[in-house]
């Protein structure tokens, strides 16, 4: 019933976009403003919180607990469990934004700051480790832990509604159904979304590097082959495609930005990551919690509060993934791998590659600003044309977010068939293959309607509800946190007694 449910009213969106793509963008956009401007300081609460959570659980004696019995232990190594939380968490964005979000927050910087200055640079770097740093990864965190928690300690389902079920409330048992439903929707109409920006960059990839037209036929090409891949990829499993394709692209990840580096302003890059890390541990609370109630500005909800809700409309399919792969971990190792690790990845990212486009754009007046003005997804290519090796590096990128894509789009699979098959961890292939098809077919017709975009708006609409289901979802996971804590020390207790009692007992020799 919620795979019929879930799947209607996402061929109805779909139809709704391809029949009247203006009337779809409008009503959205609408909502999104009304959103931003309404509720702005509600995300921003939430995702502060979550860190927060975060944070605690990780420091705190909770930390020990195991996802799983005491004899579970983690299925992949350190190295392709974080590849892979990584490469579903945000890789193909790291490499869209990586150039262009700097930029683009240099030449509109935050209210307060004159455009094109160093101060604009100062605060487009600062704002760019915020927005891909711990916050984000709190929130995919948070709802990774609950959903593993419950499902690895108490043999819950592989659902998203699984944490919200275990609250000792009766109406939380009527939520289920409703909570499955929304996750099915945000994670359908989410990954659509980054198929149609991969193929974008994609497309700009190949029109750097081999001169292909940048067209809608290019890219519903594109998005064909790769869904190809990452099909072939998905029905392997994810002990052999998606890990072993996450190993490759971080490895590639990793060898081209040693390559910026080395080829860039070392020096500079150095400057930036330590000088952007100050000001972002120092302005952490204030950016945390920054709305402009005595401005008419709408950075903070075009940026900040957006990427909230993206990052909420997220959670449930990177949420699922992690926890899917996390088996065996304790809670403190799980927090330090999926907030901690990756943030830093991120922070070493941006320095990297937006360190070097706004040195060259700022010391050497290179255009760089001007393309990404032009078009978001040429910024990282733009900034290629003026490095040693730039040809070479374009490709290799463009092969880095044809991967990316490819594990997205077989996460995305694997994510949605464990949905709608009651919570299967392993999921069949013909049921995968489907609901790739399905998420592709989604990309396609949005793109052929020019309505990526409206797609993109709705995702971001459906994040309001999924807020409250992730407060919910932390609020279970502290308690069962705590009540299994103070269990495992009932028993602890008991069991030193019982050796005690032992002891007293042994006569003596």
């Amino acid at each position: 019933m919620q795979l019929i449910v879930s799947a209607g009213l996402i061929l109805a969106i779909v139809l709704w976009g391809v029949i009247a793509p203006a009337s779809l963008g409008g009503v959205f956009d609408t909502a999104l403003a009304g959103i931003t401007r309404n509720f702005g300081w509600f995300y921003l609460w939430v995702v502060l919180g979550l860190v927060v959570m975060a944070l605690i659980l990780a420091v705190s004696r909770y930390g020990d607990l195991k996802l799983g019995g005491e004899d579970d232990e983690p299925e992949f190594s350190i190295g392709a469990w974080f590849a892979m939380l990584f490469a579903a968490g945000m890789g193909i964005g790291l490499v869209f934004w990586g150039v262009a979000e700097p930029i683009s927050h240099y030449g509109a910087p935050p209210p307060g700051i004159a455009a094109h200055t160093p101060e604009a640079a100062n605060a487009a770097m600062r704002y760019s480790f915020f927005h891909w740093g711990l916050h984000p990864w709190a929130v995919y965190s948070i709802v990774a832990l609950a959903i593993a928690f419950f499902q690895f300690r108490h043999g819950g389902s592989a659902l998203v509604s699984t944490a919200v079920e275990a609250l000792p409330w009766a109406p939380m048992k009527k939520l289920g159904p409703v909570v499955n439903v929304l996750a099915v929707i945000a994670t359908a109409f989410g990954v659509a979304a980054s198929l149609g920006m991969g193929a974008l960059q994609i497309n700009s990839g190949l029109a750097a590097v081999m001169g292909v037209p940048v067209n809608s036929t290019a890219q519903v090409a594109i998005i064909v082959v790769t869904t190809v891949l990452f099909l072939t990829s998905a029905v392997t499993g994810v002990s052999r495609g998606i890990k072993w394709l996450s190993t490759f692209n971080l490895i590639v990840a990793g060898l081209l930005a040693l390559a910026v580096f080395t080829l860039g302003p070392t020096v500079a890059i150095i400057d930036t990551f330590t000088n952007t890390l100050g000001s972002y541990l120092s302005d952490f609370v204030r950016m945390s919690l920054r709305m402009t109630p005595f401005r008419d500005s709408g950075w903070v909800g075009g940026w900040t509060v957006f990427y909230w809700a993206w990052w909420v409309s997220w959670s449930p399919f990177v949420g699922l993934f992690i926890a899917r792969v996390s088996r065996g971990r304790t809670i403190r190792e799980f927090l330090l791998g999926t907030v901690l690790a990756p943030t830093l990845a991120a922070f070493v990212w941006f320095s990297v590659f937006g360190g070097t486009a706004l040195h060259l754009q700022i010391m050497q007046s290179l255009p760089i600003a001007e393309a990404v003005s032009a078009d978001v997804s040429t910024g990282l290519f733009a900034m290629f044309d003026h490095l040693p090796l730039g040809g070479l590096m374009s490709g290799v990128a463009t092969v880095l977010v044809l991967v990316f894509f490819v594990t997205s789009g077989d996460s995305a699979t694997l994510v949605l068939g464990m949905m709608s098959t009651g919570g299967q961890e392993n999921p069949g292939a013909r049921v995968k293959i489907v609901w790739g098809l399905l998420v592709s077919g989604i990309a396609i017709s949005l793109l052929l309607a020019g309505g990526v975009k409206a797609v993109q708006t709705a995702t971001i609409v459906f994040a309001l509800p999924f807020a409250v289901v992730i407060l919910l979802m932390a609020l279970a996971l502290w308690r069962g946190v705590r009540e299994d804590w103070n269990e495992e020390q009932r028993r602890d207790r008991a069991m030193r007694r019982r050796m005690r009692d032992m002891v007293d007992r042994t006569p003596a020799p």
